[in-house]
């Protein structure tokens, strides 16, 4: 264990408040709905990316600017914002904040929906990431004081289920609304949920920092500033190696998510359209392309993530139990793997194998979640734990979001109309090297193994 700098004035803040500060019943009800205001979330945000193509036909767009709607028009004030959010997040009322986060961003969601031109939908998607800014940072904060370290992993894994779940529901309800009514009526109905949670959250979720007062009674005095806390992680490298990790981790997997169903479009066409006639006849429904590719991306990416965020918070937890470099093997080995298995499923002759072998890459490409978010959380004292989420989720955001599509756009462009592949090939070269980015994730993980014990605090 290391000491505080210098800067801290109580070093005993260091350690985390003792027990945990509401019941079992209700920290388990407060976790399954911090669970649905993420899943709400990664709805919200995820719904362009099976809109895209007919967002573009409607619109006329380039792949770049798809890469702008998808990730760059979010990503920006996304992480612009979510440092300072997470400042206000250290010394007021997190649930509020939350719930007014998810109110604003619901809004601008169904906002899109009445978009007439590209502008205007991307300054719809940057109020999307103006109100997601809020969410993320404050609940890592309040999830860690809602349980004890030994489930911090899990705790914070369980939670991360709802990127794959929302994006399950943001791509098969996107799909079938718009193959249905339209692209624009995807959006109404996408926004919904949230205000129904913004509710909850207002009226039922609680701060737990009264009740923790008689552990950590000198905490609102001495709150770090953002100086302090910049200067106190400028001291982690496990908090920059695990950070870095997850940025270029999320650059392949939400540079790619984007332009997944794209791809398939255009590569498999024929094939994708009669396995949505297929399946209509199956359910007795009119099921196309779009439609098919909503419900089949959505199921294979909201089953096989949700799994593998279990898992990696899981294996964390217990292997690291015994030695906390076991932390670091789940996303380490995942970023590795998963670099075959993407390439084989984009470069396979037929459709449905590469649907399949996506189910195993989605599996692989959330099991970082648990084990990177638990360890930002647990180098860190208690007042700096919002601002250390919003750091790593700046990164994360930058890299996956903001730069992440708008990179596997230009690629695609570059291929088809610089090397003349074609779209349907620029588009399946653009996400092979995309993924190759992987070995350096990779060599983030690995290399975080040989500071983690000494940087953990209790």
């Amino acid at each position: 264990m290391t000491a505080l700098p210098t800067q801290i004035a109580d070093p005993a803040l260091v350690q985390a408040p003792v027990g945990v500060p509401f019941s079992p019943a209700y920290t388990r009800y407060a976790m399954w709905l911090l669970l649905g205001i993420y899943i709400a979330n990664f709805l919200d945000r995820q719904v362009v990316t099976i809109l895209a193509e007919p967002i573009k036909q409607d619109l006329g767009l380039a792949d770049w600017q798809l890469g702008v709607l998808s990730g760059l028009a979010f990503a920006m004030f996304y992480t612009l914002l979510g440092i300072p959010i997470a400042r206000i997040a250290e010394r007021r009322n997190r649930p509020m904040i939350i719930g007014a986060s998810v109110a604003v961003w619901s809004a601008f969601t169904a906002l899109g929906g009445v978009a007439q031109t590209f502008a205007q939908l991307v300054l719809f998607r940057v109020g999307v990431g103006v109100g997601e800014a809020g969410c993320t940072p404050p609940a890592h904060s309040l999830i860690v004081d809602y349980v004890p370290r030994e489930k911090r992993a899990s705790a914070l894994a369980f939670y991360s289920m709802g990127t794959p779940i929302g994006t399950l529901l943001g791509l098969a309800l996107g799909g079938l609304v718009a193959d249905a009514y339209g692209w624009r009526v995807a959006f109404l109905i996408a926004g919904a949920p949230g205000l129904i949670f913004a509710a909850l959250a207002f009226t039922t979720l609680r701060e737990p920092r009264r009740q923790l007062a008689h552990d950590a009674a000198h905490l609102a005095s001495t709150a770090a500033t953002f100086g302090e806390t910049m200067a106190y992680l400028a001291r982690r490298r496990t908090f920059w190696l695990v950070a870095m990790g997850g940025a270029i981790t999320a650059f392949v997997g939400f540079g790619a998510a984007p332009f997944t169903a794209s791809f398939f479009l255009r590569n498999h066409s024929a094939e994708i359209a009669a396995l949505a006639a297929q399946t209509g006849e199956v359910f007795g429904l009119q099921i196309r392309s779009i439609g098919f590719l909503g419900l089949a991306l959505g199921l294979i990416s909201g089953l096989s993530g949700a799994l593998g965020a279990l898992c990696g918070g899981w294996l964390s937890d217990r292997l690291g139990s015994r030695d906390l470099r076991a932390w670091m093997l789940a996303p380490a080995g995942a970023s590795l793997l998963s670099i075959p298995i993407f390439v084989l499923a984009v470069t396979v002759s037929h459709a449905a194998i590469g649907l399949g072998l996506l189910a195993l890459n989605g599996f692989l490409g959330t099991l970082w979640f648990g084990p990177v978010y638990g360890t930002a959380q647990s180098v860190v004292p208690p007042q700096m734990r919002a601002t250390a989420a919003a750091v790593l989720l700046f990164l994360v955001n930058l890299f996956g979001f903001g730069l992440g599509p708008i990179t596997i756009g230009a690629a695609s462009d570059m291929f088809n109309y610089g090397f003349d592949f074609g779209p349907a090939e620029g588009v399946r070269w653009a996400l092979v090297v995309g993924s190759l980015f992987g070995v350096v994730a990779f060599g983030c993980f690995w290399g975080a193994r040989r500071t983690i014990r000494e940087d953990t605090l209790s």
